[in-house]
């Protein structure tokens, strides 16, 4: 399998057993999650945005990969996503570019997916 298969796979099967372990604190958490991402005063296509780069800032490389999934979903273009990557390197520090790297990396395989 290819970068994106392996990640998807893996966030499915570790969500699922996450779930399975029938914790209410988790739950809530995860449906927290899922309810911040819905369509309000921000569009959808923002929201995802707003998450990649704060991803990237906090230097959490599945949740960037997951951004990057849904950024695609939603129709961003590899301008649109290296230039709000741009920014997020930018207030993140030099420290987030070997997670530039890697989500360069991802968005690229994207495009194949």
């Amino acid at each position: 399998m290819g970068l994106v298969e392996d990640f998807n796979a893996y966030r499915s099967k570790m969500n699922e057993k996450i779930m399975d372990s029938d914790s209410l604190i988790i739950k809530r958490i995860f449906n927290l999650d899922t309810n911040a991402y819905a369509e309000g005063h921000l569009d959808i296509k923002s929201k995802e945005l707003i998450g990649l780069t704060c991803s990237l800032v906090l230097r959490c490389d599945d949740c960037v990969k997951y951004h990057l999934g849904k950024c695609k979903e939603v129709g961003f273009t590899t301008d649109e996503i290296n230039e709000a990557m741009g920014v997020a390197t930018l207030i993140g520090g030099t420290i987030v570019i070997p997670h530039l790297r890697r989500a360069f990396e991802f968005w690229e395989e994207l495009q194949h997916v």
